[in-house]
């Protein structure tokens, strides 16, 4: 089998894909796999999930054009109708020729008023750099560089608004350039770009439709070039890397049915590459996915044991009345050894209409282990069916009536030992919800403007789809299961996020929902308020506590209230909201980052402890400047009100974990987040301008310069906080977690100070190290002038570093590393590390090596000798 349906094989029957051997087991490995005259290439499992995503979502074959050389013959049209942009995005994977250093145009989109009105062009620069300029009704940005000339596939998205003429472009996924103004001043400032143009790959346009010019073509190669009519988020364009399809505003999708190519233009396929064991040389490869190669199926040894002893067990009665109904064979008696089935739209309606048939009349009220197993096997291979574009939207519905009907009858009472007997092959009735989930989707085409809902309902349990899919079990549906093997609604329920195991009397007093954000096909991670009615009302003195199951199915079903809270608690009626974690990593990051749960849980528990030991070594240095005497200056004040402000963001920063399941708290903490955070950099800040004003002659009294450092340290933060909230407060607060809003810019509203601080700042410590090793210079010859040049080359070295040092954490310039934490998860580690230690570095510098502090706490005891 290819590699997609030998996954989907060994899926379907409860094991996977088998991953890649351990080094220490590839030699016994390939020896097993000779024993049974398997020599060449099998089939691995992929991580990747690209790799994982349904067909309609990915191509297996992506069409390559060749530009071989510049010629003023070659051109690509695409031939599809652009309507009027205001705004546009274009992407696109593309070889660059190292060859030549001329100019090229890698598209040109012109119309019957202008000729240039969209365009992208780009160059090799002396450096090796490929540079790209854009021209938008003529005007033309600066050729900036993107990516290096190294005969590499590189990915770019280039992106333009009427707005303010704003425009980006990208490279690899990274935003190497922007800037506004382009064709925003002038007679063409309101104009958008205009439609019904011809869209040119390739050759740049002296005429519409043609005039192309050797000098200026394309040559390389050029794939999965889109066109949207709307600027894709930075988010947007990873997937698109990613190969991923953003299907909202497409003007044009690549593909070789929607382009005239000029005969002497190559057309060439690019196919993915899917991972294999090489079982002569017991090492690793790729080839193509869509060859017919080996596999195994791995199963876990207790859920193989169980599959076995259901086989064996088993009377196939179920099994046998649904194939004699439907007169051939819809579930097949082995669950090993059948072979995949192709399911198609009708295929799937009739085995589930006869299924359905058979478990509603109920001749066997006690499904068998392996009639289970058979029900969910097919359930699967419906779930994974691939709907074709234009199926008939009556039977799409259809499909979602039977679906559900026959989720609720395997989910009766009576099957509850049934269940428990299976329960190493299929880890609880939450692998029923992923497989409902995953059916959901193929509902998407009957959601049309005109329809915006779909609800199918089965007694209890149901399922609607709006822009968010929701299921729903019915409190006599789950419960049941997740009661153990008993039938009595009590249970004793394991509570599996409280940092240890809580057993407790509990009762599923409500439906049971599995809710899904879902982003162009892609499930996304928000807050969310939800409301449920009891099945009975709560009696006095009973309590309410809101509680999840995992969403994978190998999970279990051990309930988990992390990151929920009650809004509001009725005798008949739950309100609940669920919200997610705040770490240092978020607060200078610009781009919305996915991250699995361990990363977040890593980063949660490094911010904790770092804060910890940072916040105790602040009060502990605070304490000292108040309590021994330190003599005062400006110095000493301005370190005191920085250790304040920077003490209370960290607290408040450890226990957001607490306000993050509260809207109006959360919103709260956020403020003065922002608040003492802002305050923190603008101390920061006065710190850098009191080192100035040692450095440099300041004209100022005393007076007059701790009035505007206070008005600067705190006066700045409560302004910037107050406008902030003024002209954002409904889009104040992050969806999922208690920090300013990435996704609406409101981050900007603390990047953007911090970045001008820190840039002060940085101008203030090289005028220091300068000054201090001119000194350093002077001392040395003045002191020791016949001392050898690496004695003074020594003397000049700690010059440098000493301040450096002195001054980093004060300057706050550790802080550079928190706009780089969307690159890589590292860089969220080193910013953390780096940034929770910024209060023990202060205490060390300004409280244990002081030399006011030692002073001070001397006199002190001498004056208790005295």
């Amino acid at each position: 089998l290819d590699w997609w349906h030998a996954d989907r094989y060994c899926e379907q029957r409860f094991a996977q894909l088998l991953f890649e051997p351990q080094d220490s087991e590839q030699a016994s490995f390939s020896k097993l796999l000779q024993s049974h005259h398997i020599r060449g290439p099998v089939w691995l499992n992929e991580r990747d999930d690209v790799l994982h995503k349904p067909k309609w979502r990915r191509d297996h074959i992506v069409p390559v054009l060749v530009f071989g050389d510049k010629t003023d013959t070659k051109y690509v049209k695409v031939l599809s109708d652009f309507p009027a942009l205001p705004a546009v995005t274009a992407c696109a994977h593309l070889q660059w020729d190292t060859s030549t250093q001329e100019i090229a145009t890698i598209f040109s989109y012109a119309v019957p008023t202008f000729i240039n009105e969209f365009q992208l062009r780009g160059f090799v620069d002396e450096e090796g750099f490929v540079r790209f300029a854009l021209i938008v009704h003529g005007h033309h940005s600066p050729y900036l560089p993107v990516f290096r000339a190294d005969g590499q596939w590189h990915h770019f998205c280039v992106t333009w608004q009427q707005e303010n003429g704003t425009w980006a472009i990208y490279a690899d996924g990274k935003r190497r350039a922007s800037a506004s103004g382009l064709c925003a001043v002038g007679p063409s400032a309101p104009q958008a770009i205009y439609g019904q143009g011809t869209f040119i790959i390739g050759q740049d346009q002296d005429s519409l439709g043609g005039g192309f010019r050797a000098k200026e073509s394309f040559s390389g190669n050029i794939t999965d070039l889109h066109v949207w009519q709307n600027i894709l988020g930075a988010e947007q364009i990873e997937k698109v890397r990613s190969c991923w399809v953003v299907e909202q505003d497409l003007v044009f999708g690549w593909s070789s049915n929607a382009l005239e190519v000029e005969s002497t233009v190559q057309e060439v396929t690019a196919q993915f590459l899917c991972p294999v064991f090489e079982v002569g040389s017991s090492g690793f490869s790729y080839a193509s996915c869509l060859q017919s190669l080996p596999f195994i199926c791995r199963y876990r040894k207790d859920a193989y044991r169980q599959l076995k002893k259901a086989q064996l067990e088993s009377s196939h009665s179920l099994v046998g009345r649904v194939n004699t109904l439907a007169e051939r064979t819809v579930i097949p008696e082995n669950i090993f050894t059948s072979d995949i089935q192709n399911m198609n739209l009708s295929v799937a309606l009739g085995a589930l209409d006869v299924l359905a048939t058979v478990l509603r009349e109920g001749e066997t009220p006690v499904l068998e282990s392996s009639d289970l197993l058979a029900v969910l096997q097919l359930l699967k291979q419906v779930s994974d069916m691939e709907v074709q574009e234009g199926e008939e939207l009556k039977m799409l519905e259809q499909l979602g009536q039977y679906y559900m009907e026959v989720t609720e009858l395997i989910l009766e009472e009576q099957n509850i030992e049934t269940w428990s007997s299976v329960s190493q092959v299929i880890r609880g009735p939450m692998a029923v919800v992923e497989l409902c989930d995953r059916m959901v989707s193929h509902l998407a085409p009957m959601l049309t403007a005109g329809r915006t809902k779909i609800t199918i309902q089965h007694r209890n349990v149901g399922l609607r789809r709006v822009m968010v899919k929701n299921l729903w079990f019915g409190y006599s549906s789950l419960q049941r299961c997740l009661s153990g093997a008993g039938s009595s609604a009590l249970s004793q329920d394991v509570a599996a996020s409280d940092g240890g195991q809580k057993y407790l009397s509990t009762m599923v007093g409500t439906a049971v929902i599995s809710s899904a954000l879902l982003s162009d096909y892609q499930e996304i991670s928000t807050s969310v308020r939800y409301r449920l009615q009891h099945r009975v009302q709560v009696p006095p003195g009973g309590a309410v506590l809101p509680r999840h199951l995992p969403r994978h199915p190998d999970a279990g079903g051990m309930w988990s209230t992390a990151g929920c809270s009650v809004v509001t608690s009725l005798p008949d009626a739950t309100a609940c909201f669920c919200n997610h974690t705040t770490n240092f990593a978020v607060l200078l990051q610009v781009y919305e980052m996915q991250r699995t749960t361990t990363e977040e849980l890593t980063l949660q528990t490094l911010t904790f402890i770092g804060c910890g030991v940072s916040f105790c070594a602040l009060i502990v240095t605070f304490i000292l400047f108040l309590a021994v005497g330190v003599p005062k200056s400006e110095r000493t004040t301005v370190h005191k009100n920085l250790i304040f402000a920077l003490a209370a963001a960290e607290a408040l920063l450890m226990f957001s974990e607490l306000a993050k399941t509260n809207e109006v708290v959360c919103f709260t903490v956020t403020a003065f987040l922002h608040l003492f955070f802002m305050a923190a950099f603008s101390w920061m800040l006065v710190e850098g301008l009191l080192l100035w004003s040692k450095v440099v002659a300041v004209n100022m009294s005393e007076d007059r310069r701790m009035k505007f450092y206070y008005v600067t340290g705190w006066g700045l933060p409560v302004v910037i906080v107050g406008v902030t909230l003024a002209t954002s407060f409904n889009k104040y607060v992050a969806d999922n977690h208690c920090w300013l809003n990435v996704q609406t810019n409101v981050i900007w509203a603390f990047v953007g100070p911090v970045l001008f601080i820190l840039a002060v700042n940085t101008f203030v410590l090289f005028r220091v190290v300068m000054v201090t090793v001119s000194s350093a210079r002077r001392r040395s010859k003045m002191l020791t002038p016949n001392s050898s040049l690496e004695n003074q080359i020594g003397i000049q070295i700690w010059a440098t570093a000493k301040p450096i040092l002195v001054l980093l954490p004060v300057l706050g310039l550790t802080w550079v590393c928190g706009v780089l934490v969307h690159l890589s998860i590292i860089w969220a580690y080193v910013f953390i590390a780096l940034n929770s230690l910024q209060g023990l570095y202060i205490f060390l510098v300004y409280a244990i090596y002081n030399s006011e502090v030692r002073n001070a706490i001397q006199r002190m005891k001498d004056k208790k000798k005295a």
